[in-house]
């Protein structure tokens, strides 16, 4: 962070000038450049999927491979992120099931719309496995990836979303105790988080557990919470990273170092620092009105349709598989025409999946109980 003068308040001096005033605390600001980013990271997604599907041969194939082999960190930035967003957005008084309230209605409903097409596909489709009635359930339930030989059942995907499940269900405890720390404390838990990115990717290199490690929601919940701590110094206006550039370069170069060390849960520690660099960057940008590619409108609007797009646009290219063959390993201009037509699909869905579900059931879900909460009370007959 540069020692530039703050354009406008943090959260903390805004809430405390609400007590004063006897109003309730302001919201925090909103900060556009992470949405924009969520969008890059599902597009990391979208190419590395590409790329395992085999839709281009040759010097091209090389080429995607280069360019998205990595893009399974695009995961990790989720899981950074999800813990930045959830602490930054945190209501002071918040109780845990109004909490858990929110986060339900805000990823169940595209989870159970996407589990529901998986299963259609997987009974009129080829190239697609039915689930066990247990494997089914695990996965509506969200706990499908605790073991390993159902991560993958109806939406594969949807295995980050049960570890999201997972930090969902920690974080009012994390947040109780963390909201307490200083600079100094959050400092440390954000440098031992790191420390234990690097020890889960030992254990399995090692092979310790017999398996790998990488979908085990409790190995990804280092991230999840050095995404907590990074917040948490950004909140207490503490923040001292580098500026937005640099630290989209540090990202970068970590993107890259990838193929040079694995693709398994190793990749993480290639990342994870430029991550948990860039979010709190973008976010002390918006913070300060300072110049962010990310925050454009077309970028903020991709990035709203982001969650719909993660969730929907493997089951477009497994769809694709009946059409155009597994792994055809097309030429350079069938394989861009290909891709580019399984991206518009995966996108109009995205876009059907965010007006015609994901906001709608939302907004009902949390009215419902927005209502109850508000109706005045009978007076006793």
């Amino acid at each position: 962070m540069t020692t530039a003068t703050r354009a406008t308040r943090t959260p903390a001096a805004t809430s405390t000038t609400a007590l004063v005033k006897g109003s309730k605390p302001a919201p925090p600001p909103s900060l556009p450049s992470l949405t924009g980013l969520r969008w890059v990271a599902a597009l990391l997604v979208f190419g590395l999927h590409v790329n395992n599907f085999r839709y281009f041969d040759g010097t091209t194939g090389r080429v995607v491979t280069w360019a998205f082999g990595a893009g399974a960190t695009g995961v990790s930035f989720f899981f950074v992120l999800s813990g930045f967003v959830l602490t930054w957005s945190a209501r002071p008084g918040d109780r845990a099931p109004a909490f858990w309230r929110r986060r339900i209605a805000r990823v169940l409903p595209v989870h159970l719309v996407t589990a529901a097409i998986a299963l259609l596909m997987a009974c009129t489709l080829e190239h697609q496995s039915m689930p066990s009635l247990r494997q089914g359930l695990a996965n509506v339930l969200l706990v499908h990836s605790w073991w390993r030989p159902w991560w993958q059942t109806l939406d594969p995907v949807s295995w980050s979303l049960a570890c999201e499940a997972f930090f969902y269900a920690l974080f009012p405890p994390l947040a109780l105790g963390l909201r307490r720390l200083g600079a100094l404390g959050a400092t440390a838990v954000a440098g031992l988080s790191v420390l234990a990115v690097l020890a889960v990717a030992w254990v399995n290199a090692q092979h310790w557990l017999g398996q790998p490690i990488d979908s085990l929601p409790l190995a990804r919940l280092p991230e999840f919470v050095l995404g907590i701590a990074v917040a948490r110094l950004v909140l207490l206006d503490r923040w001292r990273g580098p500026g937005l550039e640099a630290s989209l370069a540090l990202a970068v170069i970590g993107y890259f170092l990838v193929p040079q060390v694995t693709t398994d849960y190793r990749a993480t520690t290639c990342t994870v620092i430029g991550f948990a660099l860039l979010i709190p960057a973008a976010a002390v940008a918006d913070l300060r009105g300072l110049p962010s590619l990310w925050r454009r409108r077309r970028l903020v609007r991709l990035g709203e349709l982001s969650f719909a797009f993660y969730m929907v646009h493997l089951l477009v290219l497994r769809a694709g598989t009946n059409v155009i063959g597994v792994k055809p390993r097309f030429g350079l201009t069938a394989g861009l025409a290909v891709t580019a037509l399984a991206f518009t699909l995966s996108l109009g869905l995205a876009w059907l999946l965010y007006e015609a579900v994901e906001g709608p059931a939302r907004r009902l879900l949390l009215r419902r109980r927005r209502a109850a909460r508000t109706q005045p009370a009978r007076l006793p007959a």
